[in-house]
């Protein structure tokens, strides 16, 4: 799938937003998260997912997407992918959130803003505003450095 311009700092602010979340998800043991993903037993990982998420977020901010997928080989470290559904006030975001052995990452499916404005521009800084308001704990954003 071609990624907008914009793609990269929306999943930076995204990624920085929900860190405490995919911290909380890592505390898991990946053969549990890999067994329930195997089992198809999706309302456990939709009630792991919310529990992660409610210790930093307004009550359905952040749910567990359509499922997910994960890598087992002999190879190497385990990894689990979840399908979220991210949604602040006035956005919607469809990402998948990996979970590796020593990092996370995500990466925006969709985005979907319910009155989007022209300018792509405001529409990133609105999405960072609206995740900071959806967060229990607000934080100031990272001032720009100067030129």
């Amino acid at each position: 799938m071609k990624k907008c311009d914009h793609a990269a700092e929306r999943e930076k602010i995204l990624a920085s937003a929900i860190s405490p979340v995919a911290t909380e998800l890592r505390l898991l043991d990946a053969g549990d998260l890999i067994s329930l993903i195997r089992l198809e037993s999706y309302g456990n990982l939709a009630d792991l997912v919310s529990s992660a998420a409610e210790l930093y977020f307004h009550p359905g901010t952040i749910n567990f997407g359509a499922g997910g997928e994960y890598s087992l080989e002999w190879s190497g470290p385990p990894q689990v992918v979840l399908d979220l559904e991210i949604k602040p006030k006035g956005v919607s975001v469809y990402a998948r959130l990996t979970l590796a052995d020593t990092q996370a990452g995500i990466e925006i499916d969709h985005i979907a803003f319910q009155t989007p404005l022209e300018n792509p521009e405001a529409n990133t800084e609105f999405l960072e505003r609206s995740l900071q308001e959806a967060r229990f704990v607000k934080t100031t954003p990272p001032m720009a450095l100067a030129s």
